[in-house]
């Protein structure tokens, strides 16, 4: 599939919109998750973990996912509160960096997307101690049937550890694949988040 536009990008562009640009794009040719991010924070020790997490909004104050305070990755970013974000789609030879702090999504658009959230799903936040040891997978799948009982057509509330981080990036790194490996590459960066972009060029 030909892409829509271009992907050619400049200096002066605002990244936020060439972001959604590429995003949009993604949607109609990626096979699969176009908001996959791979998620890097970093350990009591400074040791780097990586993980694919589904980004599931993009706006001018960040990216944001939603995931289980309790687990690995939700202790690392509270207590070292920055994060770096790769998206790469494959079907476009593009991929996106971004880095920025870290902060939690508010109450109210957490209940919002968990909401909105598939049952099963919303079980599933609810039967998994994310991260930490599982004896077996039939326990895991009997602490779920269990829960679907307990709840049987009632609602579901949104677990107390369940939340929302957003990255609000002061640099993201734009990359388009090249002839000869002579890729295209642009970076912005900002001060801050309320801070002007500035753009520039990068070698490949």
């Amino acid at each position: 599939m030909e892409p829509l536009i271009s992907g050619d990008f400049s200096a002066s562009d605002d990244p936020l919109a060439l972001f959604q640009a590429w995003f949009a794009e993604a949607k109609l040719s990626e096979p699969n998750d176009p908001d996959a991010m791979a998620l890097s924070s970093v350990d009591a020790a400074g040791l780097p973990n990586s993980r694919m997490v589904l980004c599931r909004s993009v706006d001018a104050r960040g990216f944001a996912f939603f995931t289980n305070f309790e687990s690995a990755k939700g202790g690392e970013l509270i207590a070292h509160p920055q994060a770096a974000g790769l998206f790469h789609w494959k079907s476009l030879r593009r991929q996106v960096r971004l880095r920025g702090a870290v902060a939690p999504v508010g109450e109210a658009e957490t209940l919002a997307y968990f909401a909105a959230r598939a049952r099963a799903s919303r079980i599933g936040a609810w039967a998994s101690r994310q991260s930490r040891p599982l004896a077996s997978r039939a326990a895991l799948e009997a602490e779920v049937a269990e829960l679907t009982r307990k709840f049987g057509d009632g609602d579901i509330p949104l677990p107390p550890y369940w939340r929302g981080f957003r990255i609000a990036p002061t640099e993201m790194e734009f990359w388009r694949d090249g002839r000869h490996r002579l890729h295209d590459r642009m970076r912005f960066a900002r001060s801050g988040p309320e801070a002007a972009w500035c753009g520039e060029r990068l070698y490949p």
